[in-house]
């Protein structure tokens, strides 16, 4: 098997699994709770993705699907802890190398955080923007990024959003094709981003 071709295998099995209902998706929309840290308000309405057996420290959000556009969102990752969980490697395969929270990082370290997170994959990864902003009530940081996907070369952008309250992370990110997708998702997602708020 072509291990350079994993983690878009990996994509395509989970989206094979959403269509064939293994995963739960319930309709999000008004005031969510999110991860039971943090709260934020919703007007158009987000298809909220789980995966059963596939936990992880983040929320995952649709409006589209996830391969044309995801929201994610942390709320208190310790330090210490990874961004995403993944799966043991398989016999003879490198691990995917997973950010990690560590706390006192500076805000370009915050953001650098998810240019890891974005380029596990073999995605090419570039901060485009990055700039003090308050997200959670906190002083923390607002950051673009340039996305050539790996598995298609397809364009993406991304906006996000971190900061650190005590030794916990708080995260909001927004990913879709450059073109059509990005632009008309934006709005409604930077609306998300101001209405955070820490519980």
């Amino acid at each position: 098997m072509n291990t350079s071709r994993l983690p878009a295998l990996l994509v395509t099995g989970f989206v094979i699994a959403l269509l064939a209902g293994c995963a739960a998706v319930v309709k999000v929309e008004g005031d969510q709770n999110v991860q039971g840290r943090m709260t934020v308000r919703v007007g158009q309405a987000w298809n909220k993705v789980t995966a059963p057996g596939n936990e992880q420290p983040y929320e995952a959000w649709t409006q589209e699907g996830l391969s044309l556009d995801h929201l994610r969102l942390w709320a208190g990752v310790r330090s210490g802890q990874p961004l995403v969980a993944q799966a043991p490697a398989a016999a003879g395969q490198r691990a995917l190398r997973v950010p990690v929270f560590r706390a006192g990082m500076a805000p370009d370290q915050l953001a650098n955080l998810f240019e890891v997170l974005y380029s596990a994959d073999g995605s090419q990864v570039q901060v485009t923007r990055l700039e003090p902003a308050t997200f959670v009530g906190e002083q923390g940081v607002r950051f673009e990024l340039s996305i050539i996907r790996k598995r298609d070369d397809v364009p993406m952008s991304a906006v996000g959003w971190v900061a650190v309250r005590g030794d916990e992370l708080f995260a909001i990110t927004y990913v879709a094709p450059r073109l059509g997708f990005f632009p008309r998702g934006r709005p409604g997602v930077e609306a998300i981003a101001a209405s955070a708020r820490l519980r």
